[in-house]
């Protein structure tokens, strides 16, 4: 089977940079093992200069759809399904703010969400153009969204790709479980026509499948320890398991001719671990990465807490990094008038280089809790992430993001801009792992 790929939702290229093996720009010079034959990145908040579309294009290219028409850059509710060339992988990490961990579940939207109901683009673009292969990303709180109808929204996703025909299957990853830089947990789907060889050939028991021969069991190994499998299956009517269908998915699981086989695994590895200081730069650093002392400490070094119970503390103690990193007693107020102390636990202020990165977000660098805040390598100096170093950490190449083609003309992506790439980005050492798999499983097709 030819190894053609649509790539949807695509940032800044992350699963085709897996796909390929692409680990230095120069990389992109060699003829790529799977071909990508159209892609999707179209993101509404940038009015001005598409950055991650245009840091896309000047990696890798543009293509045409089947009018040859240019419209990787359309809003993908406006585009064509029929129009997009055919393709034997459809891969993407749909958008996911709307369960993202930045904000709470009781909070989320769910599919019922702006951004959420993006999963219907890629059920029609599945319809109209019957993809025989599917590997999608997501946060793993889709598994439990939404709140007040828990395993909904993965039971809706689940049932449309049984209607279609598919049987699929799923693993919570955190590739710091398996060696990789960053402690990162998201769920991947990698969903298939029941009338492929691949599907064809799973006739092992389902909790065989989970913890040994499926696809994510021999790309990620789990204890093969007996697991406890739940089973239930889904209503054939979408609309039923939008109003009623609950369930308490676990971290791996197969659904197979709608019936939805779960169980909890462990992560099996004995390799070497990368670490956070394996990936950061040893030369010389532009000073605008520095903190100044003033906004690093308000107190003695050593204090890791702040009571305000009693009065806020002054607006320059309050901008500091070891305030927004301490431990915290507040005093609010709810919206009957009532007055409680809300309280939250420090977390530590210089990252550790011993360690794997802690999850990046969308708002690295900026003044916020999640920022990671290390000690320069060469100086010793208390300092952020550089782009490169964010770039690292999710596995793309060295100053991937460091340029965009915008209207045929080189220009260099804004710091802000690289940083939110990278927390948007999925850790492209997973797609990587996948692919020898992904491979085989074509090569017999």
């Amino acid at each position: 089977m030819d190894k053609t790929v649509c790539e949807l939702f695509a940032g800044v290229g992350g699963f085709r940079c897996g796909l390929n093996n692409i680990k230095d720009i120069k990389d992109t010079e060699n003829k790529e093992k799977w071909k990508t034959v159209w892609f999707s990145q179209w993101e509404p908040s940038d009015k001005t200069t598409q950055w991650a579309h245009d840091c896309y294009i000047n990696r890798f290219g543009s293509n045409v759809d089947l009018n040859g028409e240019d419209t990787t850059n359309a809003d993908i509710h406006e585009v064509n399904k029929k129009a997009i060339p055919k393709h034997n992988l459809l891969v993407g990490g749909f958008p996911c703010q709307d369960y993202s961990v930045a904000g709470t579940l009781a909070t989320s939207r769910g599919l019922e969400g702006k951004k959420g109901v993006l999963w219907w683009d890629i059920r029609d673009i599945l319809e109209a153009k019957e993809t025989p292969f599917v590997l999608l990303e997501n946060v793993d709180r889709l598994l439990k969204s939404p709140a007040k109808q828990r395993g909904r929204d993965f039971g809706v996703i689940l049932a449309c790709l049984n209607e279609l025909g598919y049987h699929a299957e799923w693993r919570v990853i955190n590739a710091a479980d398996y060696g990789w830089q960053q402690r990162r947990r998201r769920i991947f789907i990698f969903a298939y026509k029941n009338n492929t060889t691949y599907a064809k050939q799973s006739l092992h028991p389902e909790s065989n499948i989970i913890t040994k021969y499926g696809f994510f069991a021999k790309t990620f190994p789990v204890v093969e320890n007996d697991v406890k499998v739940k089973i239930v299956e889904i209503p054939s009517e979408i609309g039923e398991v939008s109003e009623k269908f609950t369930f308490a998915f676990e971290n791996s699981g197969i659904m197979k001719d709608g019936i939805i086989y779960t169980a909890k695994t462990t992560p099996y590895y004995n390799g070497n671990q990368i670490t956070l200081g394996d990936i950061m730069e040893t030369g010389d650093i532009s000073k605008e990465f520095f903190i100044p002392n003033e906004r690093l400490f308000y107190g003695a070094p050593d204090v890791i807490r702040s009571d305000e119970t009693h009065g806020r503390l002054p607006d320059e103690d309050r901008r500091t990094w070891q305030y927004i990193k301490g431990g915290k007693k507040l005093l609010r107020t709810s919206k009957n008038g009532h007055q409680y102390v809300y309280s939250e636990g420090p977390i530590a202020m210089i990252d550790a280089y011993d360690k794997p990165a802690r999850t990046m977000l969308t708002s690295e660098g900026s003044f916020n809790r999640s920022t990671h805040i290390v000690k320069d390598i060469k100086t010793g100096k208390i300092r952020l992430l550089t782009p490169i170093e964010a770039e690292r950490i999710q596995g793309f190449p060295s100053d991937w993001t460091k340029e965009c083609l915008v209207n045929g003309e080189l220009k260099p992506m804004p710091i802000n801009k690289r940083r939110f790439m990278m927390g948007n980005a999925l850790v492209v050492d997973l797609i990587r792992q996948m692919e020898p798999e992904l491979s085989n499983i074509f090569d017999n097709e």
